[in-house]
């Protein structure tokens, strides 16, 4: 004898993001999804909450499912949608679109943080360890001289075998990061002011403070949310504190480092830096970062790219799911813990 389904209900859904995120994360197929789990028209996308048409979809909507782009959930929004309910949010951070308003009404968000964590998290191990090898200098002196070199007397320290990589604030992503590093000879050093020295050992990591892990790392990477409190966490003089040959590797916010004191340690040559962000988002033109030769710089594509968007799609169609079958969301959102999330 088969077990009886659960119920399931259709509640009534809307898309609100842009345009082109709801072309690049919500494939046909994801749309079909949705529309099978909710009752919703998965061609309708609203990107601005404010017009008579936005107002009419939302008058009835139980549940939004958001995405880059989405326009902030105002006090006026919410009055638009008196039945709103939950909020799926198909990408990492909420803070562009959950508004206090949001709170107060007492409505579930979920994010896809976790979905998105995971290439970010690649991408920064594999700079970790073409850093620590010194792939990426060695290339561009072969490709400069093209002749045989002696490496093992032109860089006698590189190479992963236990050399210490630090690691600054247990995010999603940060957490994520540990974990790759395990199957590697390395030592890990985590500072995070949130987690007990117990939780640091359990994730893998040696816990010190903060100028411990400058002085004492090959290699730093940050994955420190931009906070009032963060801005400009990475000092000059922490950065001074990293060894001499040392990287740091950033993809959470350019603005948590001291874009001004590492420009000047990378172009001197004592330092180098793997940059996926920042301050600003685009450099100007005249930037020596962007021919200094030990730094990598990367337009913020860490994060979900091409095939990875359908990561978040799929996060976000589970999440759906167990709303629509009364079951608590997989990947909530605290009000609580929002002040100390990316």
């Amino acid at each position: 004898m088969t077990e009886p389904r659960p119920h399931r209900r259709r509640p009534r859904a809307v898309l609100a993001m842009a345009q082109r995120t709801a072309r690049q994360v919500l494939d046909a197929d994801a749309r079909a999804r949705l529309a099978d789990l909710t009752d919703i028209d998965p061609h309708l996308v609203l990107d601005d909450l404010t017009t008579s048409a936005a107002h009419r979809a939302l008058a009835d909507a139980e549940l939004l499912v958001t995405g880059w782009g989405c326009p902030p959930l105002d006090a006026a929004v919410l009055h638009a949608a008196p039945r709103l309910r939950a909020v799926i949010h198909t990408a990492g951070t909420v803070r562009h679109h959950i508004t206090p308003a949001c709170w107060e009404r007492g409505l579930a968000v979920s994010s896809a943080a976790a979905a998105n964590a995971v290439p970010v998290a690649e991408y920064t191990l594999a700079m970790i360890l073409l850093a620590n090898k010194r792939v990426l200098e060695t290339a561009r002196v072969y490709r400069a001289e093209r002749r045989r070199v002696d490496w093992n007397e032109r860089h006698p320290d590189a190479g992963n075998y236990r050399r210490t990589v630090g690691i600054l604030s247990a995010s999603i992503i940060g957490r994520r990061v540990i974990d790759l590093l395990r199957p590697h000879d390395l030592t890990v050093l985590l500072h995070d002011p949130y987690v007990s020295d117990a939780e640091a050992r359990a994730l893998g990591a040696q816990p010190v403070p903060l100028p411990e892990l400058f002085a004492r790392c090959d290699t730093v990477s940050v994955h420190t949310p931009l906070l009032p409190e963060t801005r400009g966490l990475v000092s000059r003089d922490l950065l001074a504190g990293l060894r001499t040959g040392g990287t740091l590797i950033n993809t959470a916010r350019g603005a948590v480092v001291d874009q001004d004191a590492l420009t000047d340690e990378v172009v001197s040559g004592r330092l180098h830096a793997v940059l996926d962000v920042t301050e600003p988002d685009v450099l100007p033109a005249d930037s020596p970062l962007y021919d200094c030769p030990n730094v990598l710089l990367t337009p913020h594509i860490a994060g979900s790219k091409g095939g990875e968007l359908r990561r978040l799609a799929e996060l976000a169609l589970a999440e759906v799911e167990s709303y629509v079958l009364g079951r608590p969301f997989a990947h909530p959102v605290r009000p609580e813990r929002l002040a100390r999330l990316a």
